[in-house]
């Protein structure tokens, strides 16, 4: 049976004291539910890792409640192939790289396809110091005055399209598919 290349976001851990998830500690949980060559990359939670498994959502629940029994809270968790990792990556249209070193780019990754008419009133609305694209399952985010002070946020995005999201920004997006390659 073919492995796939997995990444796991995991959403709202080791964020000011609340959801402590050491990453040693979630990279042995991996490997006791079965994933391979497990490897996390910084505290805020995303893992690179291999299994049979062939469906994202089969994934997430695994690890949502692997979590769950291991540290006793539930924590969102958004699974993405390689591929889709990647063509998620290539799709940004934010490419200056000036940009991309000030870490102004950030990539709000959804878990589902926003209904159109919840897509269309956020695209008639705009934010001081920032622009947004929406892509398939990625909202792209420029915010010229940081993130941490961005209105458009992961929060309202979620609010507006109701979906469940996590931001990650472009450092950290790129380093995950040099883990991946």
């Amino acid at each position: 049976m073919e492995l796939i290349i997995y990444v796991a976001f995991l959403r709202g851990i080791n964020v000011s004291g609340q959801k402590k998830m050491p990453m040693a500690s979630l990279k042995d949980l991996c490997e006791n539910l079965g994933l391979q060559d497990v490897k996390t990359y910084i505290q805020s939670g995303n893992i690179v890792f291999k299994c049979a498994h062939n469906n994202t959502s089969g994934v997430e629940t695994l690890l949502m409640d692997g979590i769950q029994k291991q540290f006793g809270f539930d924590v969102p968790v958004l699974v993405k192939t390689a591929a889709q990792l990647k063509n998620i990556m290539d799709l940004n249209p934010f490419t200056n790289k000036e940009d991309l070193s000030e870490n102004k780019v950030h990539f709000v990754l959804l878990n589902d396809i926003p209904s159109n008419d919840l897509v269309q009133k956020l695209q008639e609305k705009s934010f001081v110091h920032e622009k947004f694209s929406l892509g398939n399952h990625c909202i792209y985010l420029h915010c010229n005055a940081g993130y941490g002070k961005a209105k458009l946020n992961n929060n309202m995005i979620e609010r507006k399209l109701k979906v469940m999201a996590t931001t990650r920004n472009y450092g950290t997006m790129n380093k995950l598919v040099e883990i991946v390659e």
